[in-house]
């Protein structure tokens, strides 16, 4: 292990939708996890309509969802918050992967074939490709080289229902796609992995406006290690905010009525320079911000 690192980020999250009658109810993913690497040192939710809401956690995930029953009308929805992170960073060449038979339980799940990360059809082409790599974060970052030499960032290119399968197909995707691709590949070949929402810190302005960022989680040595396949910003300023098999468990909202969006998701994260925090900036060195059962 090479030491701990730390970093602040601010973060601002703006939502606004036009509400039809007779309303609508809505579940957010916008709250980032309070983990002991990830701890939320000041939020507040600012809502324009005159509605309760609340914050659940869920146990095993640690993803809090805002849920609230909006009014008909346009409603807006900010959240601002102070986030600290602590990295774990370790060297890869220490980290090995974990046997089947030796997962814990609450990894179990992230092993298996899931809606957008098919790894049961993808067999053929992870052993073809990984069997003969040496098992350890080298074998899983070799998987993350080989997605991005496979696969073109091209924005508007993908929809929210496309898998890995079909990534793989088109060679063409955003970082969601990268994200199910490279998760699918590594539960072909017994690797645990997750998807992971947060923020695209550090991502080229020339690729567009800030915004929600899809990356990878793999289990191997004794905890989450962080992953980046689109390669499109500073894994070390990501701000984890929802955990799952895809992205079918981490939508930002997932809203149950007639509803249009007045505008994009406005997202900005800044790390701020705080005494005793660092910038985060691209590393060699394996980072984890998630311990078993974060």
């Amino acid at each position: 292990m090479t030491g701990a690192a730390k970093v602040q980020i601010e973060l601002e999250i703006d939502l606004s939708y036009e509400v039809e009658a007779p309303g609508a109810d809505f579940i957010f993913n916008i709250h980032p996890a309070n983990t002991p690497c990830q701890t939320v040192s000041a939020e507040r939710l600012i809502t324009n309509q005159a509605v309760s809401s609340k914050v659940e956690v869920d146990a095993l995930t640690g993803n809090r969802y805002l849920r609230l029953r909006a009014l008909p009308g346009e409603l807006k929805v900010s959240y601002r918050g102070t986030i600290d992170l602590q990295h774990h960073r370790a060297d890869p060449a220490r980290i090995q992967e974990v046997p089947v038979h030796q997962l814990p339980l609450d990894v179990l799940g992230y092993i298996y074939p899931s809606r957008y990360c098919e790894s049961d059809k993808l067999m053929r082409i992870a052993m073809k490709q990984f069997a003969a790599v040496a098992p350890g974060y080298r074998r899983v970052e070799s998987i993350m080289d080989w997605v991005r030499s496979q696969v073109s960032y091209v924005s508007n290119t993908s929809s929210s229902s496309t898998s890995a399968v079909e990534t793989i197909v088109e060679q063409v995707g955003v970082c969601r796609d990268f994200a199910h691709l490279m998760i699918a590949l590594c539960r072909a070949v017994n690797i645990p992995a997750r998807f992971t929402t947060g923020t695209d810190y550090g991502a080229d302005p020339a690729s567009g406006p800030p915004d929600f960022h899809a990356y990878v989680e793999a289990f191997i040595g004794d905890r989450w290690y962080i992953f980046d396949p689109s390669n499109t910003g500073i894994p070390m300023g990501f701000v984890r905010i929802g955990t799952g098999r895809d992205a079918a468990d981490v939508a930002f909202a997932t809203i149950f009525g007639s509803v249009e969006p007045l505008t994009r998701p406005a997202v900005r994260a800044v790390a701020t320079s705080t005494p005793g925090f660092t910038q985060p900036l691209h590393t060699s060195v394996a980072l984890s911000t998630a311990g078993r059962g974060e």
